[in-house]
């Protein structure tokens, strides 16, 4: 990597697919699914040297529902614990976390 490109913003390889889900997550509740969906997309954001306006959309999202990062992930580790939330939802389980 050159010095040029080094502290260039990339593209992360779902933006595309993500936000949507990102933008639609600003007008819904804090449901168990929503929850587990902003916790998985802040996981697969955190520390990515790009896509800052869905970092800074999901950083909205958890304000508006008046939660902390913690709190966050304290909730949704009781929800995958009682519940497999992407079963009800029709999705094959999987593991969409990068």
């Amino acid at each position: 990597m050159t010095n040029a490109s080094a502290g260039k913003d990339q593209q992360h390889p779902l933006y595309n697919r993500d936000r949507p889900l990102i933008d639609s997550l600003l007008s819904q509740e804090p449901t168990d699914y929503n929850l587990a969906e902003l916790a998985r997309l802040r996981i697969r954001y955190q520390g990515f040297p790009g896509a800052r306006d869905i970092q800074q959309t999901l950083d909205r999202v958890l304000q508006q529902w008046g939660l902390t990062e913690a709190e966050l992930y304290q909730k949704t580790r009781q929800i995958h614990n009682f519940a497999k939330i992407y079963e009800t939802r029709g999705k094959k389980e999987e593991q969409d976390w990068n």
